[in-house]
């Protein structure tokens, strides 16, 4: 039975006349999309929905009210501003849009799985299947919970609306919108449902850190030992498939809190790209595409219901929705101990970075505001260069304060549980893209597990380590895992692999030069210890 509202709209101000669908189930909610012909459903059980021209977040239209509460604390040269007024403006207009609707979905969730660091966000959509989605994304309260719950953040969610750039101070007809002092956020002109999620990402990104509390754009999992690791990463580094292990549990797949006693998913549920999903590789996040209560976006569909996973012709950004209990082998309660270990994934397309290298607390955090990743090179006749790419604390785009705030956050709780810390490099070995060969994957699990594992102590394996002579972390000079799978050690030291070593040198060099340009900016927010653990050319050390 669905759970009424124990604190009405009209509690919160909103006047409808609209059917109110209160706090309805996945399957419930399935129901109404099709009947709404919002979907259809797929053969073998999932809803098949298409966003229309908004594939992915329109990141260039959302803002942040500035106002008395965000002034100071906002960080502005990576947010987008809207005055109190213009939000005044576009909250009367999406109460209006309210009062015209025939049907209304309201979930009330929590964002946030450790119920001390939770908030409650309550969602209205005009979609069902928008609602079935944050349904799904955040953490559904059990009945005894919604019996009392009282939102503390609203979102109104309302594809159909169109914002007016001139009396809403944005920038064209779709509009996020977020006020903090308001705890209200507004959706509008935009069917991608992911913008809901990011927005509540936002929220507990901004609220936790005066808390204490380290919120992550991460991957986390507990191994059979009871240790917990964090995988930091950007898109293409291999985050998703190296934390999804089936010998380890999973806590969640994207946002994460870390708290004094734990770390907590943000979500109840995954957000998982299908482009091209193969069910070999990924044999679990495929079986949810074949499961009720799934929600394909953008998925191609044939008129027998059956899907086709390599058609990118609606979008290539093709997702699924599915709640955690979808995946065999999850962590109860969606939280875990405090790390043990945390890994920051790269993709080095230069070919520079080694395989594995041992970060100290300084280190780490100068890694983390810097959250490098390498593109290959681009489809451009002459273009062969790989291309950089800084995304600093590996989410830049959701994070509404300072990046050395969540930095020393870092450090702090990195130094306070005595975690170790590793950059795993996923790219290119034996010269940079074009020249060199992708990490073996092989490798790449090898040295995470043996990591994981603690079998890369000096004290206990004696494992030696070297310092890199540009980047100055600990390099393993062998690890027996490597021979165990009959991986070569050289791989351990990127230069020894390529053929021309002037062209490492003079290669390292210029990426030492992006990381110290592209660090300026946070250079005077961070002590000097941090400022020390910036990488040197190795031709300056000598």
């Amino acid at each position: 039975m669905p759970a009424a509202l124990s604190h009405t709209l009209a509690d919160q101000g909103i006047t409808t006349s609209a059917t109110i669908h209160a706090n309805l189930d996945s399957a419930q909610l399935t129901e109404h999309a099709l009947t709404n012909g919002e979907g259809r459903k797929a053969k073998h059980g999932p809803l098949v929905v298409e966003t229309g021209k908004h594939t992915g977040r329109s990141a260039k239209d959302k803002f942040i009210v500035r106002d008395g509460e965000t002034e100071s604390t906002v960080w502005w040269d990576n947010n987008a501003s809207m005055t109190p007024d213009h939000f005044a403006a576009l909250k009367e207009d999406f109460f209006a849009a309210l009062g015209d609707k025939d049907a209304l979905y309201v979930a009330d969730l929590f964002g946030g799985s450790q119920p001390e660091y939770r908030v409650n966000v309550r969602v209205i959509n005009e979609l069902a299947w928008h609602n079935q989605f944050i349904r799904t994304l955040l953490v559904r309260p059990t009945a005894e919970e919604l019996a009392d719950f009282a939102p503390e953040y609203t979102i109104i969610d309302l594809p159909s609306f169109k914002a007016d750039p001139e009396r809403h101070g944005c920038r064209s007809e779709t509009v996020i919108a977020v006020n903090l002092s308001e705890k209200l956020i507004l959706i509008g002109g935009t069917k991608y449902a992911g913008e809901m999620k990011k927005s509540v990402f936002g929220v507990l990104n901004y609220l936790l850190p005066p808390k204490g509390v380290m919120p992550m754009h991460c991957s986390a999992n507990i191994g059979p030992d009871g240790k917990t690791a964090v995988f930091f990463g950007l898109s293409g580094t291999g985050k998703t498939t190296l934390s999804a292990d089936a010998s380890r549990t999973l806590i969640g797949d994207d946002e994460h809190g870390w708290s004094d006693d734990a770390v907590f998913n943000f979500e109840g549920g995954c957000y998982a790209k299908m482009i091209r999903l193969n069910p070999e590789a990924e044999p679990e996040i495929f079986a949810t595409t074949q499961m009720e209560g799934t929600v394909l976006e953008n998925v191609v569909m044939d008129e027998n219901g059956e899907i086709d996973l390599d058609d990118n012709s609606l979008a290539e950004n093709t997702r699924g929705a599915y709640p955690l209990s979808s995946i065999p082998n999850t962590s109860e309660k969606n939280l875990g101990p405090v790390p043990s270990n945390v890994i920051m994934l790269t993709a080095d397309a230069f070919g520079v970075l080694p395989p594995i290298a041992r970060l100290t607390p300084d280190q780490a955090m100068y890694h983390f505001l810097s959250g490098y990743t390498a593109k290959v090179a681009g489809t451009e006749i002459g273009v062969t260069e790989p291309e950089a790419t800084f995304s600093t604390c590996f989410g830049a785009p959701f994070m509404p304060r300072h990046p050395s705030v969540y930095g020393n956050l870092l450090k702090e709780r990195i130094a306070k549980g005595e975690v170790q810390c590793w950059l795993l490099n996923t790219g290119w070995t034996g010269g940079k893209y074009g020249v060199g060969s992708r990490m073996p994957i092989k490798a790449t699990r090898a040295l995470l597990n043996a990591a994981l594992e603690g079998k890369l102590d000096t004290d206990k394996h004696g494992v030696e380590y070297r310092k890199d002579a540009n980047f100055g972390f600990d390099v393993p000079v062998s690890v027996p895992a490597l021979a165990e799978k009959g991986i070569d050690q050289t791989i351990l030291d990127p230069r020894s692999t390529w053929a021309d070593k002037d062209e490492y040198d003079a290669t390292a060099e210029k990426l030492v030069q992006l990381f110290v340009n592209n660090f300026q900016p946070f250079a005077a927010h961070v002590d000097q210890g941090v400022r020390d653990a910036a990488p040197q050319p190795a031709r300056q050390v000598a």
